[in-house]
């Protein structure tokens, strides 16, 4: 039979693959590569009432959670809000900082931090400038899609398809054992 070759034929285009660093895609677009510099952002939005402008260089020195999602008030990004919002002591426990990014306006994200009792920055990207260059953008909407930034600025993770209900804690499980395993090394 021929099904030895075609599956060597297989087993060697895989290594193939494997063997070289590619950029990965999700819905939404290309998402950036990791151990790159993080795409640099400037955006208005909201924190503790309080209209704010935030950029990427904000966060230097510190580690960065850096979550899309598609809509305030939506069951998906509602959970997905409360779970970073119930961890948000850890995440300041390990100098990181969580900041939520979607296209609804400063006064949309206004009301669903206080409805929400959330404590985390929430930004606006109406036009889905940054979350393209994240790879997180179908109009209308920013895709629900989270980037692990480090203190450097160096892109370490990346998540998409995510689950909202679970994410936070998978979130805050990755930044413990990428924190733990530089200290290992250094």
């Amino acid at each position: 039979m021929h099904r030895r070759p075609l599956l060597q034929g297989l087993a060697m285009a895989t290594l193939g693959l494997l063997g070289r660093p590619r950029q990965a895609f999700a819905m939404g677009g290309t998402l950036p590569s990791l151990e790159t510099v993080a795409p640099a952002f400037d955006l208005e939005g909201v924190v503790a009432g309080s209209t704010i402008q935030r950029n990427l260089t904000d966060f230097a020195g510190r580690w960065l959670v850096l979550y899309f999602y598609p809509k305030d008030f939506t069951g998906g990004c509602t959970l997905e809000a409360r779970g970073f919002q119930r961890d948000l002591t850890a995440f300041h426990a390990l100098d990181a900082e969580v900041v939520g990014i979607s296209a609804d306006d400063p006064e949309a994200h206004a009301s669903f931090c206080d409805s929400e009792g959330l404590a985390f920055p929430l930004l606006s990207d109406p036009g889905g400038t940054v979350s393209q260059r994240y790879g997180s953008w179908i109009a209308p909407f920013s895709q629900r899609h989270t980037f692990l930034i480090d203190p450097a600025g160096i892109l370490r993770e990346r998540w998409f398809a995510v689950r909202p209900t679970l994410h936070s804690q998978e979130v805050l499980a990755t930044l413990q054992t990428l924190q733990e395993s530089s200290q290992d090394e250094g």
